[in-house]
């Protein structure tokens, strides 16, 4: 049995070989799976329809806090939701999120605003506090328009958004959402800077140039439009998230949460149907349970999470199917989530590396 677990130790070493570069300076004993502090953060997940009626959810990967010290953080080859043909498909095929850099020919920004790298990690700090941070600037493009360049189908603009939260105590929660400015589709056409809202109040906007997620027989782009609330995500429950995106006894979240709904009409101007599509940018949260308290030493904060990285994640995945109704034969793409958990084998590997450094022990 030795033996075997010394080759699945190898093996994985060889498959993560952060996981047991994390080790050196970490704990002796990981914090519980189930119930122990915890992190998760996700760049952009998507709705379409209300949730418990016909339509689904594409949710991107979601980094998960080690339990160990460290941190999981999202590669930087997510540049963009959906980023292939399954995603866009479950999406609808005519909205996508920018997220990552692109070229000064791709950059679907408005000028002036370049894109830029991702910054989003779910961490457990030395101390055992768990921390999470999703930072870039988001554009939402509707290429049903048809502009000729990137920056042409940007409806919505989201520049130097940040959403972080800490755990530190059940006293001592935090969560903040912010963004440098906001950039909006105008009658005009052009892309121009509106208020950012204070506090927990939201942005409404009526009537924007903006049509449905996926094809929709009939559909005029000259006589549909969408109505727009954008506000801070203050509940679990607003994350659009797995069933493996858990909560605690305690647990601060933060996130963008945009909600639209597009009024579907034909050329004619007579109203085909509504479809509501529910975004979450940068969803965060941390969760620890009742009697927590962190342990000396170490350096807390979402920002100062620097221990190396540890591949733990749930993998992108889809509930249900989202494209909108199109009075066709209903097909769809029929894509389960898949939940990859590989907290506390990661963590016993770690662990029996360890061991193995120290002479006798063999």
């Amino acid at each position: 049995m030795t033996r075997l677990v010394t080759k699945a130790a190898a093996l994985v070493a060889a498959v993560f070989p952060l996981v047991g570069v994390g080790v050196a300076g970490a704990q002796t004993r990981a914090v519980d799976e189930k119930t122990g502090p915890v992190s998760f953060a996700n760049i952009a997940s998507v709705r379409i329809g209300d949730e418990g009626q016909r339509g689904g959810a594409l949710i991107t990967e979601t980094q998960r806090s080690p339990l160990l010290p460290g941190q999981s953080k999202l590669a930087a080859d997510r540049v963009s939701v959906p980023k292939d043909d399954g995603e866009r498909a479950t999406f609808g095929g005519h909205y996508q999120i920018a997220l990552g850099r692109y070229s000064a020919s791709q950059n679907p920004y408005p000028p002036g605003v370049a894109s830029r790298d991702h910054n989003v990690f779910a961490a457990l700090q030395t101390t055992t506090v768990p921390t999470a941070t999703a930072e870039t600037n988001y554009a939402l493009r509707d290429t049903w328009q048809g502009g000729t360049k990137p920056a042409d189908n940007t409806v919505l603009v989201l520049e130097g958004a940040k959403t972080s939260v800490d755990c530190t105590g059940p006293a001592k929660l935090s969560a903040t959402s912010s963004v440098t400015r906001l950039w909006v589709r105008q009658a005009g056409g052009g892309l121009g800077i509106v208020p950012v809202p204070g506090g927990n109040a939201g942005l409404q906007l009526s009537n924007l140039r903006l049509g449905p997620p996926g094809d929709i027989a009939n559909a005029d782009r000259a006589t549909t439009v969408s109505d727009l609330k954008l506000t801070r995500v203050t509940a679990f429950d607003q994350l659009i998230r797995q069933d493996g995106w858990r909560g605690g006894d305690f647990t601060a979240v933060a996130g963008w949460r945009v909600e639209i709904t597009t009024h579907v009409k034909d050329a004619g101007g007579a109203a085909l149907q509504d479809v509501k599509t529910t975004i979450v940018l940068g969803g965060v949260s941390c969760s620890i349970p009742k009697g927590f308290v962190a342990k000396a030493g170490g350096t807390n904060g979402g920002t100062n999470a620097t221990q190396p990285a540890v591949p733990t994640q749930v993998p992108a995945g889809y509930l249900g199917a989202a494209a909108p109704d199109t009075g066709g034969d209903g097909s769809r793409v029929p894509l389960g989530i898949g939940l990859l958990f590989g907290g506390v084998f990661f963590a016993a590997v770690a662990l029996l590396l360890g061991r193995r450094r120290k002479p006798g022990t063999d």
